[in-house]
């Protein structure tokens, strides 16, 4: 329950700067008297300016300060929630809105917007149009719940009801199911790229494994052409090896033919040296009949003796010479064929290590190839594998992903239809109708307005009279609207305080007396408000005079130099 306790203001309207006070919650029942323009109803602009910002009667922001000071407007209102003291001031030049709560005051948002919403939902729990339908009925301003619209009336009784909660719930649900729907597309555009994504890779790698084994066979193939080159090879090498070996083995007497023809050169440098002796001797002693060492004459038959001897030794000697030169050719010609032998085993050596050389190249090449094919198999398409399993995990995840989304968006839909208003609001007030409709025509008979007055679920209105005719609001007298009216107050009022969400100890009427009701309908409506319990009544009135004995206190505005005081 919401209790107020005070309320105070200057320069306010036509209040000057010293504070007038009023205490909400001294006397169970207060008349508030004055004279036009005293500034009697100004409780209620303090109240509704103090609580939302606006006041109770259409009067623009700059006019609610006074016209004589000109700043300096401060309305503070006192109250209590749920063992929670509370008190708002709200100012005008400068500008001000402070809600202290427990003596401390409360920390302000940003925006002063999301203050107020603080303050209407979180402690008050009462919009402006459900606080003027509860606690305020007014005749200049106030419009009656049947003048009100379909929407506006689900809105009060919502508030009475305390199921606006449900209407904040279906807003928060609308961006709750935005951002589901927008989560579910833009989840099914990730698993859509990453199958995609997936799909690719399982492509590539498909190509990948291709080439690979394109490159394998085709480095199989160098192998085994290099193998069958190593096998041409190697049988060109031994058939090489074995013709060396056969050539080797006919050039093993080289070195003793050498020998010997070296033997015979020697031998023939010595026999012509011994020829040559013997021709210098034949000449000499064909040229000389003396020595010419000793003077002595040479006889004839010694010259003829040595000429014959030494021409008999030239002619063995030649004979040798021309033996010795057969035997020369024929090891010539010997070491002539080995040495024609041995080239063309220098040669056959020189392919032999061609061969041999191939081979260690043809070796080299199956060696590179294998550890080519080695290096194929063990990296077999290892960086599509991995994209692919990073893509699979990514995959599992967004399907987990949406798993939870599809899971929130049928809670969200079984949700929506639970908070449309056919949904859980619709049972409640479904269950409150009769209650409504029950109370009103209590409080309608009590002023003695007999008729049957009916909400329905929409909250359109059915009066029927007691000849069972069929009317509508608009069908009656101001005085029959006005019973009409006073019986949803206390209508409402009794709901509020079922609920206890929106009761409050606060209610005024304002020239309620003065206008529509008769003599009759004010002694059954001040019967009512006098029987009700925990409530502090004020009530604005010109019939002061009237009304005098009928309240336990009497405020009287009035108005000293154009500004408004109490007396």
């Amino acid at each position: 329950m919401i209790h107020f306790t005070k309320v105070r203001w200057k320069n306010f309207l036509s209040t000057g700067n010293a504070f007038t006070e009023i205490q909400l919650d001294k006397n169970d029942s207060t008349l508030i008297v004055g004279e036009n323009g005293a500034g009697k109803s100004t409780m209620l602009d303090a109240l509704c300016f103090g609580l939302y910002g606006k006041p109770f009667r259409k009067i623009k922001k700059d006019q609610l300060i006074n016209s004589v000071n000109g700043r300096d407007v401060v309305v503070e209102i006192e109250f209590s929630v749920h063992d929670h003291q509370y008190v708002v001031r709200r100012g005008i030049k400068p500008s001000l809105f402070e809600i202290i709560e427990d003596g401390k005051l409360i920390d302000q948002d940003a925006a002063a917007r999301d203050y107020q919403e603080m303050l209407e939902k979180n402690i008050l729990k009462l919009s402006m149009k459900s606080f003027t339908q509860i606690v305020i009925l007014g005749s200049s301003s106030f419009v009656p719940f049947m003048q009100l619209t379909t929407s506006v009336r689900r809105e009060v009784i919502e508030d009475l009801l305390d199921i606006r909660v449900f209407s904040s719930m279906a807003l928060l649900l609308k961006d709750r199911v935005a951002t589901n729907r927008e989560e579910h597309k833009l989840n099914e555009q990730d698993i859509s790229y990453t199958q995609e994504g997936i799909k690719a890779q399982e492509k590539l790698r498909t190509e990948l494994d291709e080439k690979r084994a394109e490159k394998i066979e085709e480095f199989n193939e160098r192998i085994k052409q290099a193998q069958e080159s190593i096998t041409r090879e190697e049988a060109s090498a031994a058939a090489l090896g074995s013709a060396i070996d056969e050539l080797m083995s006919q050039c093993g007497d080289r070195d003793a033919v050498s020998a010997r023809v070296q033997k015979i050169l020697t031998l023939e440098k010595s026999l012509e040296s011994k020829k040559a002796n013997a021709r210098k001797t034949i000449k000499f002693y064909t040229e000389n009949d003396e020595c010419p060492t000793c003077t002595q004459h040479i006889d004839d038959h010694i010259k003829t003796e040595k000429i014959s001897e030494k021409e008999k030794a030239i002619e063995e000697v030649e004979a040798a010479l021309e033996k010795l030169s057969d035997e020369l050719s024929k090891g010539e010609d010997t070491l002539a064929s080995i040495s024609k032998i041995q080239q063309d085993i220098s040669r056959k050596q020189n392919d032999l290590s061609s061969k041999l050389n191939n081979i260690k190249v043809y070796q080299k090449e199956i060696s590179v190839y294998t550890k080519e094919i080695d290096s194929l198999n063990k990296t077999e398409a290892t960086y599509t594998q991995s994209n692919i399993s990073t893509l699979q995990s990514d995959l599992q995840r967004f399907l987990g992903i949406k798993e939870r989304i599809l899971r929130d968006k049928e809670m969200y839909e079984l949700a929506t239809v639970i908070l449309r208003d056919s949904g859980i609001k619709s049972r409640i007030i479904k269950q409150y109708i009769p209650v409504i409709n029950k109370l009103v025509n209590k409080y309608l008979a009590a002023m003695d307005f007999f008729v049957k007055f009916e909400l329905n679920e929409q909250f359109e209105e059915k009066i029927l009279s007691r000849h069972r005719d069929d009317f509508t609001y608009d069908s009656f007298s101001e005085g029959e609207k006005m019973r009409i009216d006073l019986a949803l107050l206390f209508t409402w009022r009794s709901i509020a305080r079922m609920k206890n969400s929106a009761s409050t100890n606060l209610l005024i009427l304002d020239e309620v007396f003065d206008a529509s009701l008769d003599a009759n309908g004010c002694d059954e409506f001040l019967k009512i408000i006098h029987n009700l319990e925990d409530t502090n009544i004020f009530v604005i009135s010109h019939k002061g005079d009237v009304l005098h004995d009928k309240f336990s206190n009497i405020i009287r505005f009035t108005k000293q130099k154009n500004f408004s005081r109490i007396v």
